[in-house]
């Protein structure tokens, strides 16, 4: 394990920039240059032809709707968009190209000059959006060993399938001035970008699958010093927690070697979840990846017309969306940050609220009961077979007393296991509460009889005490009475 400083000493003694170098997988039916489809799940080796396999002789085409994608996802990082811009070749010996070379973008973005403003505990950052550009996809290497790295593997195995999916890379500026807030600040700005692909329906944006990644970069400088000190860059990072964790390691491991006396490495970096990062190899530069113009593809041009038709049809803006939502729901800012700290909550609540539920109930199923089970299973919470609709619906029959809380619990399983709608598993597990008198009665009288030193309490006024009684009946009836009945028919019958 690495020598740490604390990260107060950190702040103290260096000042830390940032700069975030994200990839976003777009969501097109077809590959970037080629008609072969980008559908996750199939067999390795399968989604492939001779275009992205960069066999001799195969010509590349520009996939239209991935230009369109980018350019959205630019003027939305209020970016300006390039009225002209060329495809550039990236050369590397890597077994995850078939043709040992990307097609990128490399001095000639297809957008550029953005920002992004960011509200984190109040206070308001701006991040410099350097660049937006298109480019591919790798092949995805799996290694045979104990750790899954290439470093102690025996064997290594490739799968084409993801090689030419359309990618983008947005570049940020580098970010100095953040103090111990950097890293919480590269994590609002992943969130921020995750709900602005979405918002975009131009990514799925899981972090989880490989969509959006993160290569995150972060170097000290001596306090005072107005020069950036050596970075790393830590690679791939898929997570919100992540990130805020991987930069949080960086900056104690940098200050410890530091003040040591000793100079950071410029490298590539492992992230490991454990909670450290490894080191990778040294930091290529652009010279040594040998850019030069895609011959086989023309420049991309978009029209003014075409650039300010795509403008028309952005969304909301993310934080616009977020505080409009929160004045809506009337939720504390307490409740909000929840909601936002957990993946795909904001989209499954709103949708939730739109199907008919209160913001605060369906607040409850889906960050409770529902995330329970999400992080059981190890699922993503919008990847449940339970939808917005059927959490509606379930909240529809408590609210009617059909059902109570614990009996929607038993739903819910029901649902996820397949069963049906929430009325659908009410109806053929017999599951509606009993309001029956005559059976409530009876179940009452048998609980008395059976627990007459706590119906001795009631009567001398210690009311509180039918809580005992109460759930001795709700046992007996299996969960399915209304409590509220019960504890009046006890009341009632005791005087």
């Amino acid at each position: 394990m690495d020598d740490l400083l604390d990260l107060d000493q950190v702040i103290e003694r260096f000042d830390p920039a940032i700069g975030l170098e994200v990839h976003v997988e777009l969501n097109t039916a077809s590959k970037m240059w080629c008609g072969c489809s980008t559908a996750p799940g199939a067999d390795p080796n399968t989604q492939v032809c001779p275009v992205c396999l960069g066999l001799p002789g195969s010509l590349p085409v520009v996939n239209g709707k991935a230009v369109e994608s980018v350019i959205r996802i630019g003027l939305a990082l209020n970016c300006d968009v390039a009225e002209w811009c060329r495809f550039s070749r990236k050369n590397y010996f890597y077994p995850d190209m078939t043709k040992d070379y990307q097609i990128s973008q490399y001095d000639e973005p297809i957008c550029f000059d953005g920002s992004v403003d960011l509200e984190v505990d109040g206070r308001t950052y701006v991040i410099g959006i350097e660049r937006v550009h298109m480019e591919e996809d790798a092949g995805k290497l799996v290694h045979g060993g104990a750790t899954g790295r290439i470093h102690d593997a025996d064997h290594s195995l490739v799968d084409y399938n993801r090689a030419g999916v359309p990618l983008m890379e947005i570049v940020t500026r580098p970010v100095p001035g953040l103090g111990a807030e950097a890293p919480a600040v590269a994590r609002a700005y992943m969130a921020h970008l995750r709900e602005l692909m979405r918002a975009l329906g131009v990514s799925d944006a899981r972090m989880e699958q490989g969509n959006l990644r993160c290569d995150a970069n972060i170097s000290l400088a001596p306090k005072g010093r107005t020069e950036l000190g050596t970075r790393t860059e830590t690679k791939n990072v898929n997570s919100l927690r992540s990130v805020e964790a991987a930069i949080t390691y960086e900056m104690r491991r940098q200050g410890a070697i530091l003040s040591s006396g000793a100079r950071v490495k410029q490298e590539t970096r492992h992230w490991h979840e454990e909670g450290y990062t490894s080191p990778g190899r040294s930091k290529e530069q652009a010279e040594d990846y040998r850019y030069f113009p895609e011959p086989d593809l023309v420049p991309v041009a978009p029209s003014r017309e075409w650039v300010e038709a795509l403008r028309a049809t952005l969304p909301e803006p993310p934080a616009g969306r977020r505080a409009r939502l929160q004045a809506e729901w009337r939720f504390t800012d307490l409740e909000m940050r929840d909601v936002l700290g957990t993946e795909g909550a904001l989209e499954l609540i709103d949708a939730t609220v739109a199907a008919g539920a209160s913001p605060a109930s369906a607040r409850k199923w889906w960050l409770g009961e529902l995330a329970r089970r999400a992080n059981e299973s190890g699922a993503a919470l919008d990847d449940l077979a339970i939808g917005p609709r059927q959490v509606a619906e379930l909240q529809s029959l408590v609210d009617a007393g059909t059902i109570n809380d614990k009996l929607a619990r038993e739903v819910i399983e029901a649902v996820l296991a397949g069963e049906g709608d929430p009325a659908a598993v009410v109806e053929a597990r017999g599951l509606a509460v009993v309001d029956d008198d005559s059976a409530l009665s009876a179940a009452v009288e048998e609980a008395i009889a059976a627990n007459p030193d706590v119906a001795e309490r009631i009567r001398a006024g210690r009311v509180q005490a039918a809580g005992a009684l109460i759930g001795a009946v709700m046992k007996q009836m299996h969960g399915r009475a209304d409590a509220a009945k019960v504890r009046e028919l006890i009341l009632a019958r005791l005087g």
